[in-house]
């Protein structure tokens, strides 16, 4: 069988200019290649361009927001500490000492939490504070103080718990002292008599029924450190604050007082809760 002859291989471009009759010009083939390089190189300076920009204003905005709040300075500057209203008002009318130095080691007991009976009902603060913070309230029995279940709208949380009295349920939901107790102590407490304690440890003022792992979450922390993760509920948490360290003579931190006035900032008129 004769051998088939053989075909050349042509360029696809060149067989596309023979095919419409162009003969190849390897100085035009140069410039357009040529012209195709340097639109590339500028689409890809152009794109990488904007991408340096987007990240330039996104840094600028990070910086705006977060640079005021690492800077008291900056944050005095730019008014982020401002803040009207009676909260506002009682705040500034607080002590502010920075390095607190109680005469004594903190002793929670001292404040005697649940051993008054001051409506004498035979029942503790903290059935007086779920009786009055929780809904659809049952007792363990008709006429009795002691809660039994009932629903639970977590100011700190947002969320909405069940309450079931037990062994193994109670603890979902706790007993908040709002200002904490070793906040108080090393505010001024520690100076006060046995009974001025167990006023402000069982003071329904300071104290709130909330989500139990979000309490033990906060600990002893001041505004400074900690602050409710619904951020709908922090105006109200920190004008209670102030209205509990107002009423009982409380000192705060340089860095307490900034961290309420920033909070106090976003709710101008915000005014101190009474009960």
């Amino acid at each position: 069988m004769p051998d088939r002859p053989r075909i050349p291989h042509i360029p696809r471009q060149a067989a596309r200019r023979r095919h419409r009759g162009q003969p190849r010009n390897p100085r035009r083939d140069s410039r357009a290649d040529a012209r195709y390089r340097n639109a590339s190189f500028t689409a890809t300076v152009r794109g990488r361009a904007a991408i340096a920009l987007a990240a330039a204003v996104a840094l600028g905005v990070i910086v705006g927001i977060a640079l005021p709040r690492l800077s008291p300075a900056i944050g005095r500057l730019t008014g982020l500490y401002t803040a009207v209203g009676g909260a506002a008002d009682a705040l500034n009318a607080l002590a502010v000492v920075d390095d607190p130095r109680p005469g004594s080691a903190y002793d929670r007991d001292a404040f005697g939490f649940r051993q008054t009976d001051d409506d004498g009902d035979g029942c503790d603060v903290r059935e007086a504070v779920l009786a009055r913070d929780l809904t659809d309230v049952t007792f363990t029995k008709p006429g009795g103080c002691q809660v039994k279940s009932g629903t639970l709208h977590d100011p700190y949380t947002g969320a909405t718990i069940a309450f079931t009295r037990g062994a193994g349920t109670s603890a979902a939901v706790q007993i908040d002292h709002v200002v904490a107790l070793e906040n108080a102590w090393k505010s001024g407490a520690s100076a006060w008599n046995t009974a001025r304690r167990y006023q402000f440890g069982n003071d329904p003022l300071n104290l709130l029924a909330v989500d139990g792992p979000t309490n033990e979450e906060k600990g002893s922390a001041s505004a400074a450190y900690w602050l409710p993760p619904d951020k709908a509920y922090r105006c109200a948490y920190v004008a209670r604050q102030i209205g509990v360290k107002a009423k009982y003579a409380l000192s705060v931190t340089g860095s307490e007082k900034r961290a309420m006035q920033g909070v106090l900032h976003a709710c101008p008129g915000q005014d101190v809760p009474r009960s």
